[in-house]
């Protein structure tokens, strides 16, 4: 099976999360961890396999030190 590491879903980068999941309930349980962590995800089907794709969003960035001379 070729998996795809990258998909676009209009102009939204998701990236593969690395596991095929045998079962759609393995999928789906995995899939709410991600999403308790604020990642937008998506699941594909291919091959009788399931496959989770996430993104998120950067809000905020912290910089610790004084700026680069």
């Amino acid at each position: 099976m070729e998996i795809e590491d990258v998909r676009y879903e209009d102009t939204s980068k998701f990236m593969w999360d690395g596991k095929i999941y045998e079962s759609r309930e393995e999928m789906k349980i995995r899939e709410k961890e991600y999403e308790e962590h604020n990642f937008e995800v998506r699941h594909f089907e291919q091959e009788g396999k399931y496959l989770l794709y996430t993104r998120r969003v950067v809000k905020e960035i912290i910089l610790d030190g004084p700026p680069p001379a």
